[in-house]
């Protein structure tokens, strides 16, 4: 295994550096600093090490080493269930609620890129076996690989967003066309008038009409920009909690927000950006094969 020393810390190495690369606390601020970095920085160093000594261990036939890489991976699945404990834990405090599905694909999706990882140290030291400049190529290439596959669709690639109107007839709260809900107190209704802001999410075929629908998914979107933009909202207020609505016949999806920050190009941009939910994707249009 001595010989294989150089060529598992060139996997391990490339494979950490994928994991910083993987590793970005955003507009979601998660994971925290220091505390939730360290954590994820380590668990992605023992991913790394696990795929780099992998190929090695075949090599030199020794089966109870590959037998217990085997057993350690599957540890991974315990990063999704902490993850999970986490965010819902954070999510009993927030104003605007990320939601079950949102939790759920934030912690699958760190799930996975330990695997990515894992295949990042385990694809290098592949290379690197048979020669230390493969090897390094290898890992530069997985580094790209890495990088495309951060992230998946966001809202813009499936709808198109645009303002809508915030008016009243008599108690009820409408934004554009569609209802939102019965506001009974005068003071409430002229707070809306002032702060309020409406947005209407338009699906662009069948399929991205019923991926907008999934309540996780408009509720990603009213959490994005009370969590971006501020939420003009404290607790003991249903009258001004952010909603959504849809449009039946259309699929349309008629957001109302209170954010602190009005401007609608900026409310625009970050709804554009917000993460299509792998739970929330539905593929209609496949079921015509079918027919």
């Amino acid at each position: 295994m001595e010989q294989h020393l150089l060529s598992v810390l060139i996997g391990i190495f490339f494979g950490c550096l994928a994991r910083v690369f993987l590793l970005r606390t955003d507009f979601r601020q998660y994971p925290t600093y220091p505390q939730g970095r360290i954590i994820h920085l380590s668990l992605g160093f023992i991913a790394s090490f696990i795929g780099a000594v992998a190929i090695p261990a075949v090599l030199e036939s020794n089966w109870t080493a590959v037998t217990f890489l085997g057993l350690a991976a599957t540890q991974f699945r315990e990063v999704r269930k902490m993850e999970r404990e986490t965010l819902t834990n954070i999510d009993s405090s927030e104003l605007v609620k990320r939601g079950t599905p949102f939790i759920e694909g934030m912690a699958q999706a760190f799930e996975s890129r330990n695997y990515l990882v894992m295949f990042t140290g385990l694809v290098t030291t592949l290379f690197a076996v048979f020669s230390t400049v493969a090897g390094i190529i290898a890992g530069i290439i997985m580094l790209f690989f890495v990088k495309r596959n951060m992230t998946g669709n966001v809202l813009a690639d499936i709808a198109d967003v645009s303002e809508g109107g915030i008016r009243f007839e008599g108690p009820n709260l409408y934004v554009s066309d569609i209802h939102i809900k019965n506001v009974g107190l005068k003071s409430s209704r002229k707070l809306i008038l002032e702060r309020g802001v409406g947005a209407i999410i338009t699906p662009r075929n069948k399929n991205s009409v019923v991926t907008i629908s999934n309540l996780g998914q408009r509720q990603a979107m009213l959490h994005h920009v009370a969590n971006i933009l501020g939420a003009y909202l404290d607790t003991g207020e249903p009258d001004i909690v952010p909603l959504s609505k849809r449009n039946m016949d259309d699929g349309r999806v008629a957001l109302f927000l209170m954010p602190q920050e009005k401007e609608f190009h900026q409310i625009k941009s970050v709804l554009e950006h917000v993460p299509v939910l792998d739970s929330a994707i539905r593929l209609p249009s496949e079921g015509d094969r079918g027919k």
